[in-house]
């Protein structure tokens, strides 16, 4: 039986994209695989924005928090060429603890914001893609 993904990227609205956490513990396979599928948002080096949605995301390992601020960190140019700003869609207090601490690895080039729900992110994203 094959385990959901750790997350879904969907890019059928480009270039708002949408990136939502299952809720599955993430595996070291399916942690890459979720940094391979974000690497491929950047393929078309085009501008776009992104929601991640984290409202069913389940704490990830110390490890994939470092892989997490290590793919920003490798990312940071190309994120400041092509990403307006990323939203995060957070309602719980201990992941919004989670995003801090890879934050405080490596801080986020790009603006951000953290909302309650998806509606109120998927706003400010949009915003953040007509004003450029």
């Amino acid at each position: 039986m094959k385990k959901n993904p750790y997350a879904v990227v969907d890019q059928t609205a480009f270039p708002l994209i949408t990136v939502t956490f299952t809720g599955e513990r993430g595996t070291n396979a399916s942690f890459k695989s979720y940094l391979k599928e974000l690497d491929d948002c950047y393929f078309a080096q085009q501008k776009l924005a992104i929601v991640f949605d984290a409202t069913k995301a389940v704490v990830p390992k110390i490890s994939h928090q470092i892989l997490q601020a290590q793919w920003l960190r490798e990312n940071t140019t190309l994120m400041e060429d092509y990403c307006l700003g990323t939203a995060y869609v957070i309602p719980n207090k201990t992941m919004r603890w989670v995003l801090k601490m890879i934050l405080l690895l490596q801080k986020q080039p790009v603006p951000f914001e953290i909302f309650s729900t998806y509606k109120d992110a998927q706003v400010w994203t949009w915003s953040q893609i007509q004003k450029n």
